[in-house]
């Protein structure tokens, strides 16, 4: 395994204090690289991270977990991924976006609600639903939360659990993802996140403020993982121990995750990952807010987790930015030497 330049852009990161402290996990074929180096926390207190820490994964949550419970409602055909939306939630009033729109993000759904954070549960599903798709559906692909909400309402609805309950049952307990969960016993296990007037620091509680509201109907974010258990995740995504993980994904719709699924080809979405390509191979990628990584290479069965408290205790925006996107280009063309 010789991944030097990945490792040095993640240590780099550190050194240069765009992030507090990394851990990563590098999959090379059968072989792993488990690291971790840097802060966990920077204040109150100044406490180094320690090995297999635990990390609000922010939207990775949408691919590790609701994707695949949508999907799983597909291959058992309970719902169709060209339905129209509006078949589940019939309070939405834009008809013609359809699942596929909602796992591609190119449902262009528009409008404001004022004071949404602040909203209590009832109101804010109420609110969401209030929005409109506008005249860019399918043409364009606009990232939005509010379309990994509605699938995981979607998926209350025909199950009548709570979609953070699905991806437990579903997802979490058949892939053996133990250190995978929605409410961290061990808080002093947990890496911080940001310090928010009136909250404080949060530390197990999940970051995002719809996800607060919302709790366990949130299908937008909300889990909290290690980089080891990202890891088993990864190589299930890879099409390891299929014997055993068939029972998660079929090998259809575990395929489907590496074809383009957008509804006009735009070439950039499969379902719920960031589709990309590097010597005309696909790879799949999904980011998360608070620093959250993980990248995908099918095609020479590689894969990088990566986990940062990027917003602690304060957001840094564009420099992690423009740093995420020099790691990611970084591991795509050392995995493809």
């Amino acid at each position: 395994m010789n991944f030097s330049k990945t490792i040095a852009k993640i240590e780099d990161g550190v050194h240069k204090g765009i992030v507090p402290g990394a851990s990563y996990s590098i999959i090379d074929g059968t072989d792993q690289i488990d690291e971790h180096l840097g802060f966990q926390e920077l204040t109150p207190e100044r406490q180094l991270l320690q090995d297999n820490e635990t990390y609000d994964l922010a939207s990775l949550t949408k691919v590790v977990g609701t994707t695949n419970v949508i999907l799983q409602l597909i291959n058992e055909h309970k719902i169709n991924v060209d339905d129209s939306i509006s078949k589940y939630l019939p309070e939405w009033k834009s008809p013609e976006v359809t699942i596929r729109n909602l796992l591609t993000h190119t449902s262009d759904i528009v409008g404001y609600i004022p004071h949404r954070n602040e909203l209590p549960k009832n109101q804010l599903i109420k609110a969401e639903l209030g929005l409109s798709s506008g005249d860019k559906r399918s043409q364009v692909l606009r990232y939005q939360d509010t379309n990994f909400l509605f699938l995981g309402w979607i998926a209350s609805k025909i199950l009548g659990k709570p979609i953070h309950q699905l991806i437990k049952e579903r997802v979490l307990e058949p892939l053996g993802l133990t250190e995978t969960t929605f409410a961290p016993r061990d808080i002093s296990r947990v890496v911080p996140t940001q310090i928010v007037p009136g909250k404080g620091l949060l530390r197990g509680t999940v970051h995002d403020p719809k996800t607060q509201v919302l709790q366990e109907d949130s299908g937008a974010a909300g889990l909290f993982s290690t980089q080891l258990d990202l890891a088993k995740f990864l190589r299930f995504i890879l099409g390891e121990n299929r014997e055993l993980t068939r029972a998660v994904l079929s090998d259809e719709c575990l395929g489907s995750l590496f074809v383009d699924q957008t509804p006009t080809q735009i070439g950039i979405r499969s379902f719920g990952w960031v589709l990309t390509k590097y010597d005309d191979q696909p790879i799949i990628l999904h980011t998360g807010y608070t620093g959250t990584l993980l990248i995908v290479d099918r095609h020479n069965h590689r894969g990088l987790v990566y986990l940062s408290n990027r917003v602690h205790p304060q957001v840094n925006g564009e420099p992690f930015l423009k740093y995420r996107s020099e790691l990611i280009h970084t591991f795509m063309a050392e995995s493809n030497k």
